[in-house]
C-alpha cells in the first residue's frame, strides 16, 4: 500500500511535465532537461534537507471507533452529510494505518525517506477533548508505538497537534473554535502531547494551515464543521462567513501562542526539540505596476498569510 507522497518524487513529476508541457520545446532543449532529470539526486539539494512525507489523522488512521477513540468534527461532518462529500466516502478505514502502521514505516524506510510527518488525533487521546473527560491511554500507546516504529528504522517523526479533527465534544460544547474556551482545552492537550511524546518527539507544529481551517470551514463551509452564510447558497450548515472566520482565525492563533510559551517555557530545554506552525498561502501578483494594485495585492496577502505569519 504504497501511500507515501516524497518530495522528490514531486520535483521529478514537475520536471517531467516541464519536459512534456509544450511542443514548441525545442530538441535541444529537450535533451538538455532530460540531462538534468537524469542528474537529479540527494546531493542535488543543500546539506540538511530533509525527505519525507506527511499525514494527517482523519484521513490516514481509520480505526474510527476503536482504541477508545471519541468522534471529532469530521466524522459528524461526513456521516451526516454525505452529499457533501464527492464519493460519499469517510474516514471510518481510510488508509488503516492504525493497524498497519508497521508496514507503513517499512515502505517509507524502502522509498528512503528521512522523516515523517503525522498529527495526532485530538479525540483519539481525549475522548471528549477536554482533560476533565479522562485521557485514553490506549491511544497514547498507539502514538508512542509509532514513534518508537519511526525511530528504530531510521525516521524522525515530525508531529503535529491539530489537523482540523476538533473533538467533536468541544464542538457540542461551546463551539470549537468559535469560542476563547478553545485556548485553555488546546494548551492542556498540547501539554498532554509534549508530555507523553516530548522525549522522543524533537519537531513539533501546533497547527495546520489554520488559514484553511478558517476559510473552507466557517467561510465557504467545503470543510467540517461546514458553516457559512445562507445569502452564499452553499447549502451550509449554518454560520457567518463575515464573521466567523476571522473568530476562528484569533482563537487559533491564541492557542498557538499558547502551546508555544508553554512548549518554550516548560519543555524545550529538558527536551531540546523544537516547535513552530505550518502556513499556506495564495499568492497574489498586482495587474499592474501602479501603486494602487500593489497595494491591493500587498493586502490580498496579509489577509492570506501576513496575519498568521506575524506571530512568535
Amino acid at each position: 500500500m504504497a501511500k507515501c507522497t516524497l518530495l522528490l518524487l514531486g520535483l521529478l513529476l514537475a520536471l517531467g511535465c516541464a519536459l512534456t508541457s509544450s511542443k514548441s520545446i525545442k530538441a535541444k532543449h529537450l535533451d538538455a532537461e532530460s540531462e538534468t532529470l537524469a542528474s537529479l539526486n540527494r546531493s542535488s539539494f543543500p546539506k540538511g534537507f530533509v525527505f519525507g512525507t506527511a499525514s494527517s489523522a482523519y484521513q490516514y488512521e481509520g480505526a474510527a471507533k476503536e482504541g477508545g477513540r471519541g468522534p471529532c468534527i469530521w466524522d459528524t461532518y461526513m456521516h451526516k452529510h454525505p452529499e457533501r462529500i464527492t464519493d460519499h466516502s469517510t474516514g471510518d478505514v481510510a488508509v488503516d494505518e492504525y493497524h498497519r502502521y508497521k508496514e507503513d514505516v517499512q515502505i517509507m524506510k524502502n522509498i528512503g525517506l528521512d522523516a515523517y510527518r503525522f498529527s495526532i488525533s485530538w479525540s483519539r487521546v481525549i475522548p471528549k477533548g477536554k482533560l476533565s473527560g479522562g485521557v485514553n491511554y490506549e491511544g497514547i500507546n498507539y502514538y508512542k508505538n509509532l514513534i518508537n516504529e519511526l525511530l528504530a528504522n531510521g525516521l524522525t517523526p515530525f508531529v503535529t497537534i491539530f489537523h482540523w479533527d476538533l473533538p467533536q465534544g468541544l464542538e457540542d460544547d461551546y463551539g470549537g473554535f468559535l469560542s476563547p474556551n478553545i485556548v485553555d482545552d488546546f494548551q492542556d492537550y498540547a501539554e498532554l502531547c509534549f508530555r507523553e511524546f516530548g522525549g522522543k518527539v524533537k519537531h513539533w507544529i501546533t497547527l495546520n494551515e489554520p488559514l484553511s481551517y478558517s476559510k473552507n470551514g466557517y467561510a465557504t463551509g467545503k470543510y467540517a464543521p461546514g458553516r457559512c452564510s445562507d445569502w452564499l447558497k452553499l447549502n451550509c450548515l449554518g454560520g457567518d462567513s463575515g464573521t466567523e472566520p476571522y473568530l476562528v482565525t484569533h482563537y487559533q492563533l491564541l492557542a498557538h501562542a499558547a502551546a508555544v510559551k508553554l512548549y518554550k517555557d516548560k519543555y524545550q530545554v529538558s527536551q531540546k526539540g523544537s516547535i513552530g506552525i505550518t502556513l499556506n498561502t495564495d499568492w497574489f501578483v498586482p495587474v499592474s505596476d501602479e501603486k494602487k494594485d500593489k497595494d491591493a495585492a500587498s493586502r490580498a496577502l496579509d489577509f492570506s498569510y501576513g496575519w498568521y505569519a506575524l506571530i512568535k
